[in-house]
């Protein structure tokens, strides 16, 4: 995500960032509702191992472990195809496999960087597509998505209006105590709009108030990876809005606690 006062960009960059961030959504979104036939399932894993293969290359940039960047790629491969609806899906034995991995390129790297970016990539793919096998997944994995977005948004808005104290001044200059505030109130009431017009349970509507304020420090984790590299976006893969990295730090460490929490809670 990017901080939410950052200079007005030209009408020519703002306008490719309105396209390719209509045609995400839309690719998301369409790959969601059809999940529940076996062409949209298999056209969402194919979406996931894309986002966490993105993720994984982006982070050995920003770590510094170029060299052996292929060998994490390839551990982390195995899981990734673990997940597929024609294996054994999103399951333990994925989540086993992608310790495995982990552990794997840690003793091979001698290194624990890369062996947390595959942990970093790999649990957010295998959260999304637990979600969306669950009962009322489509709601829950759009609420998920939705709730970061929401968070980003209030964020970037309020923090213009208002201004005021810095969140992070030292890695992340241009994000305030007011955007944090703005984005968590964005996110409580669209939860409270799904509750009301799609029954979504009110623990979550609940719930989705810190975990806004986790989408937050996801962003400014990255915000400060990417000030430790010297690099301003964590990739270029969409033109306007940087790397993977970049649209998904919020939904990294989201995804796993809200897969935790229904798998867990009583809902």
């Amino acid at each position: 995500m990017n901080d939410p006062s950052s200079p007005a960009k030209p009408p020519s960059e703002l306008v490719t960032r309105i396209v390719v961030g209509v045609a995400l959504v839309a690719t998301t979104m369409t790959t969601l509702v059809m999940g529940d036939h076996d062409i949209g399932r298999h056209a969402l894993w194919l979406l996931v191992v894309l986002m966490s293969l993105g993720i994984l290359s982006e982070w050995a940039g920003l770590t510094g472990r170029l060299e052996n960047k292929r060998l994490a790629l390839y551990a982390l491969s195995v899981p990734l195809a673990i997940m597929s609806y024609m294996a054994a899906g999103p399951s333990f034995l994925a989540l086993g496999m992608i310790l495995g991995a982990a552990m794997f390129t840690a003793a091979f790297d001698r290194s624990h960087k890369l062996a947390i970016g595959i942990l970093y990539a790999g649990l957010p793919a295998l959260s999304i597509l637990y979600l969306r096998g669950t009962d009322n997944g489509l709601l829950i994995v759009f609420w998920t998505l939705a709730l970061v977005w929401a968070t980003d948004i209030g964020a970037y808005f309020s923090g213009r209006a208002i201004g005021g104290p810095k969140l992070a001044p030292t890695f992340s200059p241009n994000k305030t105590w007011a955007g944090l505030i703005g984005g968590v109130i964005v996110t409580g009431l669209f939860s409270f709009a799904l509750h009301v017009y799609f029954q979504l349970p009110f623990k979550l509507v609940l719930l989705s108030l810190p975990l806004a304020v986790l989408a937050q420090m996801g962003d400014l984790f990255e915000s400060q990876m990417k000030r430790r590299a010297g690099v301003k976006d964590s990739g270029a893969v969409f033109p306007g809005h940087g790397g993977v990295m970049d649209r998904l730090d919020g939904l990294i460490p989201v995804a796993p606690v809200v897969a935790i929490i229904i798998l867990f809670g009583s809902l």
